[in-house]
């Protein structure tokens, strides 16, 4: 009699079961055709390279006479889906970093953090390994954006279009030196 009951709950578990398996982190995949990781990568290298490549960054660059400090804003999301910008930002972060075109400023929370550090420096460390203040590069230019979409949908189909907007503003005039945008289109079936 046992038996009879172990059967199906043998069946039941099994057909929960689920598997796993790594892929390459660059591989794309695109299984709800909503942004992902992919989309995120994509936009950050096409745009940075975009910004440090066009003649009127270059053209600043060459004025101010040395690498010019970048610090990444804002950079809002105004779409209808859940997009985690921070993971956002740290893609563009990372691409001007590697850039080695642009020197990367730290955001506003890891230089209250870098500062707290110093701060506890000045009492507890050894006078000839602190940290001074006062030595904190000043960024030169901010980039800020958003990212909005629009949807259209038929039936089972559906065809949404992202749409990021970059600005990269100096930071003394307030003068825009490059705008960009950047577009990414899906088509959904059902």
């Amino acid at each position: 009699m046992r038996f009879v009951y172990v059967i199906p709950v043998c069946l039941l578990l099994s057909a929960c079961a689920q598997t796993v398996s790594r892929v390459d982190p660059g591989q794309q995949i695109d299984l709800s055709g909503r942004w992902n990781d992919s989309d995120s990568r994509q936009v950050a290298e096409k745009m940075i390279a975009e910004l440090l490549n066009s003649p009127r960054y270059q053209e600043y660059a060459k004025q101010l006479g040395k690498k010019p400090a970048i610090i990444v804003g804002l950079i809002r999301n105004r779409t209808s889906e859940h997009i985690d910008a921070n993971n956002y930002i740290k893609k563009f972060e990372v691409a001007i970093f590697n850039s080695n075109v642009a020197d990367l400023i730290e955001s506003d929370t890891f230089r209250d953090k870098l500062r707290e550090e110093r701060a506890q420096q000045q009492d507890f460390a050894d006078p000839a390994t602190i940290a001074q203040w006062g030595k904190e590069v000043g960024a030169n230019l901010m980039l800020f954006g958003e990212m909005t979409s629009e949807t259209d949908v038929l039936n089972k189909q559906r065809v949404v279009n992202y749409v990021t907007t970059l600005f990269l503003t100096d930071m003394e005039t307030s003068k825009r030196v490059w705008y960009g945008q950047h577009e990414i289109k899906k088509y959904i079936r059902k």
